[in-house]
């Protein structure tokens, strides 16, 4: 009888580790009867082995029955949430009206097969798409470098820039160019609009003037926007080809005291290893939604480790609350942290800024995008308006 109780505790102790380790089938299938046979159809979404929002990553299998299917195998609570894509978001599934859907959900708790019905594809439907460059862009196109991708480089001229042909300006630095002032060439078809609201704080007297420099992205985004070889020699494409050439080409203000680098995402970490490790060019990094520490992407050890001078340099910072952006709070915290015991200072020169409600997206940048470029570039009003928020 001692004997059973012994063991009755034991598995009484042990149930709730077993229950969470327990795993369970969740079978998803796609119907789509727009698709040709030879079609890939892809499911991403919170899990690794979606690939955690990459949507190239998990391929469905095509049955005999012309549907797409694929099985997972997840852990009892999990609270699963994914996506429909042909291998990017500019081609994930819509719902029938057009409009980009909600995650799917599902809290795992039993054996599951989902169905799914796709009629509607991203790239064949024609939306409209609103919005418009504000004031003057160059183009730089088919920009190379040594050991990486050729890109192209649009540059935005703050406007009055063609009026005062004496002065230079400061220049800021923004990755995944194609989405920072024209829909048209955005990948979700969205722009940040960060023209139209520079053009406005600057008009109204709350910023500064500045160039902005948007680099555009290759499917190598997330290894260039990486601290690795393929993130180092970005950074140098960069420092030894870009920014001379725009230095040459463009009345800037070459200085580091004028030179900042901004993005969201893995923008948001490579903007921040920019201005980490190369100090000496940029003082200034905004980092939107940044993927600071976050599965094999970590860099707070560097800064946790950092034994030399303060660096001089700014830092915004600032997240959102949606799936996404939850996954890297706490080694965006971690960061936050790291910073102010090497002796950064909220509201001087690091400045953070949560949004609860916003999602992972280029439309919740566009709306926060006010706030660097004041923190960064503000006039005595701007930062009179800023510090009012």
């Amino acid at each position: 009888m001692k004997k059973f109780f012994f063991y009755f505790h034991i598995l009484l102790f042990y149930l709730p580790f077993l229950s969470a380790q327990h795993k369970i089938s969740v079978i998803v299938i796609v119907n789509c009867d727009s698709l040709p046979d030879n079609s890939s159809v892809y499911i991403t979404g919170n899990d690794a082995q979606i690939g955690n929002w990459q949507p190239d990553f998990a391929k469905l299998i095509k049955t005999e029955d012309g549907e797409w299917q694929k099985k997972l195998s997840l852990k009892a609570g999990k609270k699963l949430e994914f996506k429909i894509t042909r291998g990017s978001w500019e081609n994930e599934a819509l719902n029938d009206d057009g409009s980009v859907p909600d995650n799917h959900k599902l809290i795992i708790e039993g054996d599951t097969t989902l169905n799914i019905k796709v009629n509607l594809w991203a790239d064949q439907f024609e939306r409209k798409i609103e919005g418009q460059i504000t004031g003057i862009v160059k183009y730089h196109l088919n920009v190379t470098a040594d050991k990486i991708k050729p890109r192209d480089v649009v540059v935005w001229l703050p406007p009055f820039y063609f009026l005062e042909e004496e002065k230079r300006y400061p220049v800021l630095y923004m990755h995944d160019g194609q989405n920072l002032f024209n829909p048209h060439t955005s990948a979700f078809k969205v722009d940040w609009q960060i023209d139209e609201t520079a053009d406005s704080l600057i008009r109204k007297n709350l910023m500064e003037e500045i160039i902005i420099v948007g680099i555009y992205n290759t499917p190598d985004r997330r290894s260039e926007y990486s601290e690795n070889d393929t993130g180092y020699a970005y950074m140098h494409f960069i420092i030894d080809s870009l920014k001379p050439f725009i230095d040459e080409y463009y009345r800037t203000l070459p200085d580091r005291e004028h030179t900042a680098v901004g993005g969201s995402s893995m923008g948001g970490l490579i903007s921040f290893v920019l201005a980490w490790e190369y100090s000496n060019l940029f003082s200034k990094a905004i980092c939107m939604s940044p993927a600071f520490k976050y599965k094999r992407f970590d860099f707070v050890d560097n800064v946790n480790s950092y034994k030399g001078r303060k660096k001089k340099i700014r830092i915004y910072a600032d997240n959102g609350g949606d799936e996404i952006d939850s996954l890297i709070q706490p080694g965006f915290d971690e960061m936050l942290l790291a910073l102010k015991k090497q002796g950064f200072y909220v509201n001087e020169d690091l400045y953070w800024f949560k949004d609860e409600d916003a999602r992972h997206n280029e439309s919740a940048w566009a709306n926060r995008i006010w706030r660097p470029l004041i923190f960064m570039f503000g006039t005595d009003e701007g930062k009179k308006l800023l510090s009012s928020f």
